[in-house]
């Protein structure tokens, strides 16, 4: 794919122009201040620009922040090893690819924008410890770093000082619009799950996306504290709220499947849950500002409108209508409680209601993919141990930005399922880019002789390649070719070029990340029907955990995380119409968790020596049995009889319990374990029963 078709239908807008414009003049500043101090790398300074660039203040702030950090880290741990390694090349190579290895699988393992720092400080001790091997006679380890961490603080400078001072663009409203719309959608799936029975079948999808959308601005709120919209300092409650959310959508794919089971027995009760959801929209849409006192308030007629449901249902719709009236409840008090924290939030109140238990930790609790970690650190460590072996093997003494272009395309695009696609487009970036060095260096550089002249003749290609950023799919195009070719040129204040530097730069820039995409392909590629049958897997591991978990805050938190690996995997591609059906399952799956951490709550109510606690404590092993079996293989599995055998027998055994209140939510419990897990539909009663699309 040679990109020619999306980069003919691009049109630029007023603000990639305006973006464009801001980064070109903080890149030409960079050079000519870098020029003017007469710094050994000045392309340093002015590829920081590139790198840290981004349309939105608080973005740009933070990554150069994150940029400075990783480069002292790196520097230090280049300065702390070279000097005790440099004659021992083959152990030399080992420690460095280690160090790299490792930073990048803490980099993986942390979804937030910080994992940039980690990241960075690996492949930094590989740039300035290789530079210092290239220059090992003119210039010590130290001075290396020192300049290498001074040059960046230049790039980040002006970056800072043109983005803050440039028609700045602040992500606060970004987020706020974000957070609104989320709020919304929830509040339109809420009202569309109690009052339109024809779009039941299609929930999901949206209450996946809902989840996926709180992980976007969950990392997006990481920004805000560097900048200085509204919003600045509101990056920990603005987090709470999102956790606070993924309870709502928990509660919504509850409600949602009980709905089903309703309207599979008889549909006469929705004209009387009709009323009900009136009064309670009416309720959430009461646009006065909530006092923390009142966060427990429902609507004055709740419990009455709810009971002239329970009249007019059938018997076998009680259970299943105590369970929803559970579900409605907790869904207004959770709603109210975002609502609250929002409010706060838009006036600059940072405080959570002291009513509410906060769901933030100090590691944010997202799905983490462990595996792919390492397998990204072992392509990382493998590419640079065979990058360093041909260039000491070789005597080619170009040969160091050989390994360097492998381990920074070994780094900087792992986080992908499949980074192949990407890195071939780095490579195509990086064909393109030699070729631009040649036409610069040998066609247009010898006629210009001022450092004006050297801004319009960048201008066209530099502003070009930043309006490429902020769109897919040709933000992989624009980062490459620019860096290559400035890379390429080597500015410096007398700039000299011949045809061997030229061609040894443009063989190294190239063949460098073919090494990587090859090691890539071998150990770290992953389609997105592989990623989402491992995510899978975790899920059903966190739904074993759940039945050992108290219900609280602990409880909260888990399904906080279990929420954000169904967000992960609405997010993936898959090409197979079975794991799609899963996802989907998985979703529902997750309504189970609140009734599994609750029907262990009641176990410890029941005496010890009762029929209906032994019948529940062998429906939890039955039931981490199956999931052990789900969690080892997603299709194909029937439910087992004995489980389903398990679930009626507990119903039987719980009419001995004497205490209505523990009677009526075991039957709650067990109903929703048995619906959700099981997908099964009322009335079905066979031997086994088939998953849904199984």
């Amino acid at each position: 794919m040679l990109l020619i078709k999306p980069l003919l239908a691009f049109r630029p807008n007023k603000l990639d122009w305006i973006f464009a414009i801001k980064t070109f003049i903080a890149g030409m500043l960079a050079l000519y201040i870098a020029f003017a101090l007469n710094l050994s790398n000045p392309i340093w300074a002015i590829g920081t620009v590139f790198v840290i660039a981004s349309p939105y203040s608080g973005m740009t702030a933070s990554k150069s922040i994150y940029r400075l950090l990783g480069t002292l880290f790196g520097a230090i741990f280049a300065v702390a090893v070279m000097p005790y390694l440099i004659n021992t090349p083959l152990l030399f190579t080992f420690v460095l690819a280690s160090w790299v290895g490792i930073c990048l699988y803490l980099s993986l393992i942390d979804r937030s924008p910080r994992s940039y720092v980690v990241m960075l400080a690996g492949y930094t001790a590989v740039i300035i410890c290789f530079n210092s091997i290239y220059y090992i006679d003119t210039i010590s380890i130290f001075d290396m770093a020192l300049g290498r961490f001074l040059e960046i603080s230049l790039g980040v400078v002006c970056s800072a000082v043109v983005t803050a001072t440039i028609f700045p663009m602040h992500l606060g409203p970004v987020v706020q619009v974000r957070v609104t719309k989320t709020l919304q959608d929830t509040k339109q799936a809420f009202d569309s799950i109690l009052s339109n029975d024809q779009q039941l079948d299609s929930y999901t999808q949206f209450l996946a996306g809902i989840t996926r959308d709180t992980s976007d601005i969950h990392t997006m709120a990481v920004h805000l504290s560097y900048e200085k919209s509204k919003f600045k300092g509101m990056t920990k409650p603005l987090q709470e709220l999102l956790h606070q959310v993924t309870m709502l959508v928990a509660n919504l794919v509850a409600m949602s499947e009980r709905i089903k089971q309703l309207d599979q027995i008889d549909p006469t009760y929705r004209q009387y849950l009709q009323a009900l959801h009136d009064d309670v929209e009416a309720f959430l849409d009461d646009k006065n500002a909530i006092e923390e006192n009142e966060l427990k308030q429902l609507p004055a007629t709740f419990e009455q409108k709810f009971q002239t449901i329970v009249e007019h249902a059938t018997p076998e719709q009680q259970i299943i209508l105590g369970s929803l009236k559970m579900d409605v409840r907790h869904f207004i008090l959770n709603f109210r409680a975002v609502k609250l924290i929002w409010q706060r939030i838009q006036v600059g109140d940072n405080t959570l209601p002291k009513m509410i238990a906060p769901l933030t930790t100090a590691y944010p609790s997202l799905h983490r993919d462990y595996g792919a970690a390492v397998r990204g650190g072992l392509s990382a460590f493998l590419t640079i141990i065979i990058a360093c072996l041909i260039w000491i093997y070789s005597g080619w003494k170009t040969g160091f930005m050989l390994a360097e272009m492998a381990a920074i395309t070994a780094c900087v695009l792992t986080f992908l399922d499949d980074p192949v696609p990407a890195l071939k487009v780095f490579i195509r970036a990086s064909v393109y880019g030699a070729i631009l060095v040649f036409i610069y260096a040998f066609g247009i550089f010898p006629h210009v002789t001022t450092f004006w002249e050297l801004m319009v003749v960048l201008a066209p290609f530099i502003i070009f390649c930043v309006m490429l950023y902020p769109h897919p799919p040709l933000n992989g195009l624009g980062l490459p070719l620019i860096m290559n070719t400035v890379m390429g040129l080597g500015l410096q204040n007398r700039y000299a070029m011949d045809q061997i530097a030229y061609f040894d730069f443009s063989i190294s820039t190239i063949f460098g990340p073919i090494i990587s995409v090859l090691v890539v392909h071998v150990v770290r590629s992953m389609s997105p029907d592989i990623t989402v049958q491992r995510i899978l897997a975790r899920h059903y591991k966190a739904m074993r955990e759940t039945i050992e978990i108290p219900y609280g805050v602990g409880f909260k938190i888990h399904l906080r995380s279990m929420l954000d690996r169904i967000g992960v995997l609405n997010t993936k591609p898959v090409q197979s119409e079975q794991l799609k059906i899963e996802i989907n399952n998985a979703l529902i799956e997750s309504s189970a968790a609140i009734d599994l951490a609750r029907l262990q709550e009641l176990v410890k109510k029941l005496s010890p020596e009762s029929t209906v606690r032994h019948s529940i404590v062998e429906l939890q092993k039955l039931l981490d049995q199956w999931l052990a079996q789900r969690e080892v293989n997603q299709f194909g599995q029937n439910v087992p009889a004995a489980l389903l055998a398990m679930f009626d027998q507990v119903l039987i055994d719980v009419q001995s319990v004497g205490d209505e209140d523990i009677r009526q939510r075991v039957g709650i419990s067990v109903n929703n374990i048995r619906n959700s897990i099981c997908h099964q539909h009322v009335g079905a009663n066979p031997d086994s029963v088939a998953l849904v699309g199984a």
